[in-house]
């Protein structure tokens, strides 16, 4: 293939750190001068985000891209599988849903799917000086190598280096990289140039031995140890951050709470209220009691009638009731608005089995779903006081009803959209990101009774998140490696 050189990011591990140096490369890269776009193969995640091209990929490529200074496309994340349960996941190619498949069903997919990632790459190839390419779980997987798309596969088909990324911080950081590179084949540890030991913390000299016997027993270079870096504000794709009050953010905080869904989806909705210093998250776990709190907030689900069978199963619908009577507020987005209406109507099975099914009853809406995914970026004003919000739809489904006579939102263009009760403590909308402007943050945490209110930007910390990494990939990582990446920018152009 001809074009852009590439090198790729494998773990040891998943949550070795892919994805975040990944971004810290893209970053550098980025800051020196560099057409630098992102690329994973395939990804398997429930937070996703639309493209530029109108299609949906995982949010760590959308980070990435944000790194690169460039727009999320499709083509960035080719294969995209949303998991809708233990067996299956709903598949997306391209930016588009194609089929749900089992996960047997999905390995005898793979070669088609191949295609598929390798056209995407190659027109990333044409447009940019470099890729940085970010692989899944474990090159290591002996189960998944027939046939792999997602690491070392990949890398061999596009002729692709490889740097190898272990998680020091979960302990056995040794045994996981000289593990991993034993159960390579010959070929694939040959394209392994170094490895990163990431998420390290106290003095990087103690940990010197182990470096050197590491390199002596692998022969391959420890090309930097990348400190553990606390407060960085870019969000979690695949795993997911455990929230609990630690003790109060100041004086009198807004006590925020969300259930844990089995099924929960863009969380990273809730990355605004994780940074608010005067907002105490909590996210209720099932088998602890449900706590008091100012707002209860009904995120997104990939499986809406199943995770509201599960909230009431779990007593949710009773403490709403005793929530609401006491005073509190209830937001919902995405699958948690279409929760807080009188029904879901999936005669299709869109959503799993075929359903219809009662609401909660806060809102006087229904929910009809259809075959089509909407997706789209949207922007607009909060319909009671103008402030501006932003975001994002993914969604199954459309929602109709008198409560969407007092719209949450006023999409420009769009109109209308999103529903408020009669009694102003209920309201929700399909738009990812509403709380990630700063104007729209505030309006929501005043109607919920927060005064005096800090700013949150969002995207302002996040940037200055994403230039810490790369300040820190500078310092930390070899300099005979940093100038091998200068090198192969300088001797191939696009």
């Amino acid at each position: 293939m001809s074009g852009a050189r590439a090198i790729m990011i494998q773990g040891t591990t998943s949550d070795a750190g892919k994805s975040i140096l990944a971004a810290a490369l893209c970053r550098w890269l980025r800051n020196r001068g560099v057409s630098v776009a992102p690329f994973k193969p395939q990804n398997m995640a429930l937070n996703s985000a639309v493209t530029e091209d109108g299609g949906e990929i995982g949010r760590a490529q959308a980070l990435q891209a944000l790194a690169a200074g460039v727009d999320p496309h499709t083509d960035m994340n080719p294969i995209l599988l949303k998991p809708n349960s233990e067996t299956g996941a709903q598949v997306i190619i391209q930016g588009r849903v194609v089929a749900t498949l089992t996960a047997r069903d999905y390995h005898a997919f793979k070669p088609q799917a191949m295609v598929h990632v390798l056209e995407s790459f190659q027109r990333l190839r044409q447009r940019f000086e470099f890729i940085v390419v970010e692989g899944a779980g474990s090159p290591a997987e002996i189960n998944l190598r027939q046939n792999d798309i997602a690491n070392m596969g990949f890398a061999e088909a596009v002729d692709c280096p490889v740097v190898l990324v272990a998680d020091i911080d979960r302990g056995g950081v040794f045994a996981h990289l000289v593990g991993t590179l034993a159960l390579l084949t010959p070929a694939e540890a040959g394209r392994v140039c170094g490895m990163i030991i990431n998420k390290f913390r106290g003095d990087p000299a103690l940990l010197q031995p182990g470096i050197e016997w590491l390199e002596h027993k692998t022969g391959k270079p420890v090309l930097g140890v990348f400190p553990f870096l606390p407060d960085l504000r870019v969000g979690d794709e695949d795993s997911f951050f455990d929230v609990h009050p630690k003790g109060s953010k100041g004086p009198d905080p807004l006590r925020v709470l969300i259930p844990r869904l089995p099924r929960i989806s863009n969380h990273t909705d809730f990355d605004p209220l994780r940074w608010h210093p005067q907002v105490q998250l909590h996210f209720w776990q099932p088998g602890e009691a449900i706590p008091g709190a100012d707002l209860v907030i009904l995120p997104g689900s990939k499986s809406v009638p199943d995770d509201l069978a599960f909230l009431r199963r779990h007593g949710w619908e009773e403490a709403l009731n005793r929530h609401l009577r006491y005073g509190g507020k209830v937001l919902g987005i995405c699958g948690g608005f279409q929760m807080l209406g009188r029904r879901l109507e999936d005669t299709l099975g869109v959503e799993g089995r075929p359903t219809v099914c009662d609401g909660l009853g806060f809102l006087d809406v229904i929910t009809r779903y259809g075959p089509e995914k909407i997706l789209k970026n949207v922007s607009g004003t909060l319909a009671w006081d103008g402030s501006r919000v932003a975001g994002y739809e993914i969604h199954m489904g459309e929602t109709y009803g008198a409560d969407m006579e007092r719209p949450m939102v006023l999409l420009q263009p769009g109109g209308p959209h999103g529903a408020i009760s009669g009694d102003d403590r209920v309201m929700g909308c399909y738009l990812h990101g509403v709380m990630d402007q700063p104007e729209g943050l505030a309006a929501i945490l005043s109607w919920c009774g927060l005064k005096s209110l800090a700013v949150v930007d969002v995207r302002r910390e996040t940037l200055c998140s994403l230039d810490r990494l790369a300040d820190m990939w500078e310092k930390v990582i070899k300099p005979d490696f940093l100038g091998y990446l200068a090198q192969e920018m300088a001797s191939h152009p696009p």
